[in-house]
């Protein structure tokens, strides 16, 4: 999913530019105000595990590999917000550094890659864990596992849509050869980030952005009223 340069017309290009900054500044500002400093750190580490885990490649039938996107884990652990800044500033290095997707579409890619798992999977996470049971470790489970699986499918589904508009590839081919490929992708991104998340649950459920009740009671806040 990662587009190169001269994939995608200018119009789309432009547009998904002026989302995705839009949605950036959003997140810079909601951090400044609702985070607090602790976050910073987790961030740091977020963004670095995400970025090795992207480095790592799982092969796939046809003789191509998917990796980890990581826009879901961010979302979970840190929220929508900081996990969009992490996942940007992933983005960014990969893109100037490792030339993994072009400069002039940086914008698509981190729409597609990035924020479709931050926001849109982050929220649809929240939805199913709380039906399922925010408290419990299987409704966390299986709203990590589709959310994630999802965030895959649904960003190479934008991905091929990108495509088709700009006239690089026909819709059908796009979809069938995106779509068809991430939908067995997604099933890695789930796994890896159950797991990842799962481990968080498990050790120190305070530092998700949506603790478990266990967390209160193992993790208290101190007491900061100075009288």
């Amino acid at each position: 999913m990662h587009i190169p340069d001269g994939f995608l017309s200018l119009p789309v290009s432009l547009v998904t530019w002026a989302i995705s900054i839009a949605l950036i500044a959003l997140a810079l500002r909601q951090v400044k105000v609702d985070y607090q400093d602790r976050a910073v750190p987790l961030m740091g580490i977020c963004a670095a595990f995400i970025f090795a885990a992207q480095m790592i490649n799982f092969p796939i039938p046809g003789g191509t590999s998917g990796h980890l996107l990581g826009g879901t884990l961010a979302g979970v652990l840190l929220g929508p917000w900081a996990g969009t800044l992490v996942m940007t500033v992933v983005f960014i290095v990969q893109a100037v550094l490792f030339q993994d997707g072009g400069l002039t579409v940086l914008g698509a890619n981190i729409f597609n890659m990035g924020l479709v798992g931050t926001f849109g999977g982050y929220y649809l996470y929240k939805t199913l864990r709380s039906a399922l049971g925010f408290n419990r470790w299987r409704g966390m489970a299986i709203a990590v596992a589709i959310t994630a699986w999802l965030s895959v499918v649904v960003g190479s589904l934008v991905c091929a849509l990108q495509l088709a508009i700009s006239g690089t590839v026909p819709l059908a081919v796009a979809v069938t050869a995106m779509v068809g490929w991430h939908i067995l992708i997604g099933i890695g991104e789930a796994l890896i980030t159950l797991v990842a998340i799962s481990y968080v649950w498990r050790t120190r459920p305070d530092l998700l952005y949506d603790p478990p009740r266990i967390a209160a009671q193992k993790y208290p806040l101190p007491n900061l009223d100075p009288r």
